[in-house]
This record gives structure tokens, C-alpha cells and sequence, in this order.
């Protein structure tokens, strides 16, 4: 079948994409690299077994679009749409995403590695066995979401809101915490001790306790 990998192939295998996008397509096993996709329209795509490298979406639509098995590289979304997407076994490297809306989307096994990520809508989405390895969060905005079995390691969270998140196994060990809103939804986070100490005069200010020697 044409596009079909083997474990193992290299992304040389792929078929190569040319031209633009186009909404509700089905790309399965193609190679994009060192394209420009700004301000193209591919709504309610299906992204599948492909490779993305050194790719622009400036402005670009991808709302409803899936990503599976999808791994990207040095690729930039800035203004895109990225509301209710789907994303399945996608591994992100060196990626910016930069005043992106990506509210009701639905990640399962993602990585984030060395990614910058500023001004992100993740809003009411569904975030499960997510990682952000090495990555820097700011103006993040997670509010109402469910994050399930997700880890920051090594990453630095700068005025990022959990407000109304619902979290369940999230590890926050190892990461500069920048908090600006939920400090109540943290319940079901795991925090290290120098994480708590920096965490403390805020915590105490949101309960209403009056600190004083």
C-alpha cells in the first residue's frame, strides 16, 4: 500500500508531499519537509504514519485534523488552529507553537521534547500520558482541562493557568513552576520539596492564611 512503513524504515520511505493542503484528506505515510503552510485550510484532515521537518503553519487551520503516529521536528504553528484535534503516538522535537488555539483537543501518548511553547489554549482538553521534556511553557492556558498521567521533566511553566483542571497522576517534579491561577486544582499533583517551599507564600495567600514571625 502506497505510504506504508515497516518498523524500522528510515523517513527517506516516505512519499514526499508537494502542493498544499487540503481539508478532509487522509495523508498516510508522507513525508512533509522544509514546507510553508501559512494560512492553508486542512480541516478535519487525518495526519497518519507521517514525518513533518522544518514545516511552517503560520496562521494555518487544522481544526478536527488527527495527528497518529505523527513525528515532527523543527516544524512552527504560530496562529493556527488546532481546536478539537486529535493527537495518537506523536513525538514533537524543537517545535514552536506560538499563539495557538488548541481548546478541546485530545492527546494520548505525546511527547513534547525541547519545544517552546507561548501563548497555547489547551482549555478544556484531554491530555493523557503527556510529557513536556526539556520545554518552555508561557502564558499556557490549561483551564478546565483533564490532564491524566502528565509530567513536565526539565521544563520551565512561566504564568501558565491551571484553573479548573482536573488532575490525576500529573508530576510536576523538576520543573520551574510559573503559576499564575488554579494553585487549588493542583490537587492530584505530585510536587518536590523545592518546588513546595517556592509554592508555599503563594498557597498561603490563596487560602487566605496570614503568614507573620
Amino acid at each position: 500500500m502506497p505510504g506504508h512503513r515497516t518498523p524500522g524504515d528510515p523517513d527517506e520511505s516516505l512519499i514526499p508531499h508537494e502542493g498544499d493542503l487540503e481539508p478532509d484528506e487522509e495523508y498516510d505515510g508522507y513525508l512533509f519537509a522544509g514546507a510553508s503552510f501559512d494560512d492553508n485550510a486542512a480541516t478535519n484532515c487525518h495526519f497518519l504514519d507521517c514525518a513533518v521537518a522544518n514545516v511552517s503553519f503560520g496562521g494555518g487551520r487544522l481544526r478536527r485534523s488527527r495527528f497518529t503516529d505523527v513525528r515532527m521536528r523543527d516544524t512552527r504553528f504560530v496562529a493556527s488552529d488546532l481546536a478539537e484535534t486529535g493527537w495518537l503516538d506523536t513525538h514533537l522535537t524543537g517545535c514552536v507553537l506560538a499563539g495557538v488555539q488548541a481548546f478541546s483537543a485530545s492527546m494520548r501518548r505525546v511527547r513534547f521534547q525541547d519545544c517552546k511553547l507561548d501563548s497555547v489554549n489547551f482549555r478544556s482538553g484531554t491530555l493523557t500520558d503527556v510529557t513536556f521534556e526539556n520545554c518552555l511553557l508561557r502564558d499556557t492556558e490549561f483551564g478546565g482541562a483533564r490532564l491524566l498521567r502528565v509530567s513536565f521533566p526539565g521544563s520551565t511553566l512561566t504564568r501558565v493557568d491551571f484553573a479548573k483542571v482536573t488532575c490525576t497522576n500529573v508530576d510536576l517534579r523538576g520543573a520551574g513552576l510559573g503559576i499564575t491561577a488554579g494553585y487549588e486544582s493542583l490537587r492530584g499533583a505530585t510536587i518536590d520539596g523545592v518546588q513546595l517551599v517556592a509554592l508555599a507564600p503563594l498557597l498561603a495567600r490563596h487560602l487566605g492564611i496570614t503568614v507573620t514571625d
